[in-house]
């Protein structure tokens, strides 16, 4: 049973990656990548592909529509940085990504999405994985039909979230498909949606039967859960959560991280979510959290933070 990482836009970037590897995650996946700008060879692009050896096992998630794009885009992705995995991204459901074809509207084209796993499968020498959603909306569920595809495609294993794409994120997430997945399938199954808390991830495990589950928004500004989801489930043991201090000392380091990977500027506009995230349910905090949304440097940053202890 892994403990897994889940892709998320803005969030699953290295630092980020390190530090959930350091707290106990078994695989970290990167954030969706566009395979067109990976073939395009764009620069910042190609960034994000960066891969360091203390993260692994380390999948890299790409996006597209087209099966030979998806194709030439693993197999360049595995040249340069030689991943555990490619992980292809079939659920975004933002409309700047769904609107050219990408991510959770493939749902409603399963022979393409077939085509694209296919491809992808034959294009590199590593496991090939896969994250659907559950289907479009409510009236065109499908993700039995597009598991089995993928299964037809020879994917190692897939990763469900258990929403439509019409949901986004909202609701609840329907984990009964992760079960109807999971006993119609001969692959590993991944369970993702809702998990929060230990308590959660063992009764996913119990409803669905899955073989691994994969965190997304309970990691955000909580490196610590996999370290206690783990612990529970080995052990029926509760971690205690982390002290404020810890808390702040984590922060403090990611945004250290984030600026040595990305420069001052950057990160500090891309670690405001992070650090609100960090400090979420924290007494006082409030004010806090309002003004690290506006912090323009590091010391700000770091003043802000250090003013809670």
């Amino acid at each position: 049973m892994g403990v897994f990482l889940a892709p998320m836009a803005g969030v699953t970037d290295l630092p980020y990656r390190l530090l959930a590897r350091k707290y106990g995650a078994d695989l970290v996946v990167s954030e969706m990548i566009s395979a067109q700008a990976i073939v395009y060879r764009n620069q910042r692009t190609l960034n994000m592909l960066a891969i360091h050896e203390e993260e692994r096992p380390c999948a890299i998630q790409l996006f597209g529509h087209d099966p030979e794009v998806m194709a030439a885009a693993a197999a360049l992705v595995f040249e340069q940085v030689q991943p555990d995995m490619i992980d292809l991204n079939f659920g975004c459901p933002t409309p700047k990504v769904v609107k050219n074809g990408d991510g959770a509207a493939l749902l409603r084209d399963p022979d393409r999405l077939s085509r694209i796993a296919a491809a992808v499968v034959r294009a590199v020498p590593i496991p090939v994985t896969a994250k659907i959603r559950l289907g479009w909306d409510e009236r065109s569920i499908n993700c039995l039909e597009v598991a089995r595809r993928l299964e037809d495609a020879g994917v190692h294993w897939i990763t469900v979230h258990a929403r439509t794409r019409e949901q986004f994120y909202s609701g609840k997430a329907r984990w009964e498909y992760i079960a109807a997945i999971k006993a119609n399938s001969r692959l590993p199954i991944v369970g993702n949606g809702d998990i929060y808390t230990p308590a959660d991830a063992r009764e996913m495990i119990t409803q669905t039967s899955c073989d691994h589950i994969a965190i997304g928004r309970g990691a955000q500004g909580n490196p610590w859960i996999f370290q206690q989801v783990k612990a529970y489930l080995a052990a029926g043991e509760l971690l205690p959560p982390p002290s404020l201090e810890e808390r702040i000392g984590v922060a403090l380091r990611h945004l250290e991280m984030k600026i040595e990977a990305d420069g001052e500027e950057r990160a500090v506009r891309e670690m405001r979510p992070h650090l609100a995230w960090y400090l979420k349910g924290v007494p006082f905090s409030s004010a806090i959290r309002r003004e690290l949304n506006t912090a323009e440097n590091r010391q700000e940053m770091e003043r802000l933070l250090k003013e809670l202890l």
